[in-house]
């Protein structure tokens, strides 16, 4: 496969890769589940934002630059490469604010987005429950409309970046008689709320990644919600289309870890080389990386041209969670007992960067939906399988 640009397209990879050589911090920022690294993190959101680089794809008017998804994948490659802070507000500009495009009012748009483009609302995730965690048909934390309010009671879990968000979007049940997927309703919660308790929950890591929220007779007013009453899940099924398949995990992500695992197998090639089996891993690494960017440039190129994210996305999210799992998996058999170092340790160097990523990367395959309901998802709407 040939994958060649058009001269407009590189003159914009160009454009980007000059801003960030500019603006880039020449420090890595304090991680974002630390209060001071959440604050920094925001900032870096508004020097985004001050470049019209918040969130490319987004319409002129709202602060992005119109871009197709095909510039959207060349921005988030130079990104990687210059290797710019990860996003904070990632479950905003890349799910819900496609969300919003699609499902919102021209009032929500313009309300949300820009503040959404610059870091100053910050959005968290409210899916998960105590008994509802990838059968997001099971919520039962509920929302009654009283005049022009909804009274929200109930509580959500696992909530991410919720310590320290503004924002919360997510799925409540408006109508008491209603079961699984039917009467469930996408409403947008603002988290200084009164009756509303956040409670920080630790990662292996020790820091507060996640949080579980109680909603005691929570008022949120009706021009909250986004989309009709009890058609949340066909929203929060377009938002998981986005997650899964596309905008939430760019391929420049793992491409990068691809390119840090050859120069990591390089630096210590005379104890890698002992062990076939780990050059071989590094070279799937890269393989399997280019490979998801490849299919990833052919869904753009659909989706450009009036397709749709169906149920192959389920394919895309166990494909690049289990390639994290496995590239960092191959870091720390490379770094043998060195792995075990922390990022503040005197003889890290950059090996806590990898413990880090292998810590995260734990986790890819139970965020997003477990690949076990994915693979349940491929068996019966792409290979029409039995339930």
């Amino acid at each position: 496969m040939n994958l060649n640009y058009t001269e407009q397209q590189n003159a914009f990879r160009q454009e980007v890769r000059q801003w960030l050589a500019g603006h880039v911090p020449a420090e890595p920022l304090k991680t974002f589940d630390t209060a001071e690294g959440f604050q920094q993190h925001r900032e870096w959101e508004a020097t985004l934002n001050q470049g019209r680089w918040g969130m490319v794809t987004w319409p002129e008017e709202l602060g992005g630059r119109g871009c197709d998804l095909i510039e959207w994948l060349i921005f988030e490659e130079e990104y990687y490469r210059a290797r710019a802070p990860l996003r904070v507000n990632q479950n905003g500009i890349f799910l819900l604010g496609p969300t919003l495009m699609e499902y919102g009012t021209e009032e929500q748009k313009a309300r949300i987005l820009p503040k959404m483009a610059n870091g100053e609302e910050v959005w968290a995730q409210g899916w998960s429950e105590p008994n509802a965690g990838s059968d997001m048909a099971a919520i039962r934390s509920t929302a009654r409309k009283q005049g022009d309010k909804y009274i929200i009671n109930g509580q959500k879990t696992w909530s991410t970046r919720a310590v320290w968000a503004d924002w919360l979007f997510g799925m409540f049940r408006t109508d008491p008689d209603s079961e699984r997927h039917r009467g469930l309703t996408f409403i947008l919660v603002p988290l200084d709320t009164p009756g509303i308790t956040v409670r920080p929950i630790p990662q292996l890591d020790g820091l507060p990644g996640f949080a579980e929220i109680f909603f005691d007779n929570v008022e949120v007013d009706v021009s909250n919600r986004l989309g009709d009453e009890g058609a949340g899940w066909s929203v929060a099924m377009a938002t998981a289309g986005f997650e899964r398949g596309l905008m939430l995990r760019s391929p420049a992500r793992f491409q990068e870890t691809a390119r840090r695992l050859v120069e990591l197998y390089k630096a210590n090639q005379d104890k890698a080389d002992r062990d076939p089996a780990v050059r071989d891993a590094v070279m799937r690494a890269w393989m399997d990386a280019e490979s998801y960017c490849l299919t990833t440039y052919e869904t753009a190129c659909r989706l450009s041209q009036g397709g749709k994210i169906g149920a192959e996305s389920s394919t895309n999210k166990i494909f690049w969670s289990e390639l994290d799992q496995n590239m960092h998996a191959t870091a720390m058999s490379i770094l043998g007992a060195r792995a075990e170092l922390l990022p503040h340790a005197p003889d890290a160097g950059e090996v806590g960067t990898w413990l880090d990523g292998w810590l995260f990367s734990q986790s890819g395959p139970i965020y997003a939906g477990t690949n076990e309901i994915q693979r349940n998802i491929i068996a019966e709407r792409m290979l029409g399988m039995p339930r």
